[in-house]
């Protein structure tokens, strides 16, 4: 029997530990968001028009994540400058985290679309297990919308 390793974070994983910087080029440990509800979002890239949406759509939301408990936080491979640039210039009201070499995301089994790195929407609850995920390429603007549903009817 061959033992195959996980290459995907699936329902009722926990997701691994990991340390990066945000926009404001300050540590961000992942650990420290133990016992709140996290909305990690991984997107191809800053400016991008699609992640673009996908990003206003979380900012416009953003009230009701907070009503619902949850943290959003953006993770690409995007340099701390670049996600700097990328808030300041959409008002972004939330940590968009730089993952150079895409570790992270390769970590979570965010698959690849062609040449870009995929878009993933993860819903980590309080013990840091996987509670919900929504994956949609071409439909930045659906994650925050879909995600944001699933939280409001969560029993």
């Amino acid at each position: 029997m061959s033992l195959k390793r996980k290459t995907t974070i699936d329902i009722g994983d926990t997701i691994p530990g990991f340390v990066l910087k945000d926009q404001k080029g300050k540590d961000v440990n992942i650990e420290d968001y133990r016992g709140k509800k996290l909305v990690i979002y991984f997107y191809p890239k800053d400016e991008s028009g699609v992640c673009t949406k996908e990003a206003c759509a979380f900012r416009d939301s953003f009230k009701y994540f907070e009503n619902e408990g949850a943290t959003v936080i953006g993770i690409n491979s995007g340099s701390v400058d670049s996600h700097k640039k990328f808030a300041d210039h959409h008002n972004l009201t939330f940590r968009l985290l730089s993952d150079p070499g895409n570790k992270i995301l390769k970590s979570f089994g965010v698959k690849n679309v062609l040449f870009l790195t995929g878009r993933e929407t993860f819903v980590v609850d309080e013990q840091g297990k996987v509670v919900y995920k929504y994956r949609g390429f071409m439909n930045g603007d659906a994650h925050a919308d879909k995600t944001l549903k699933y939280l409001k009817n969560r029993v």
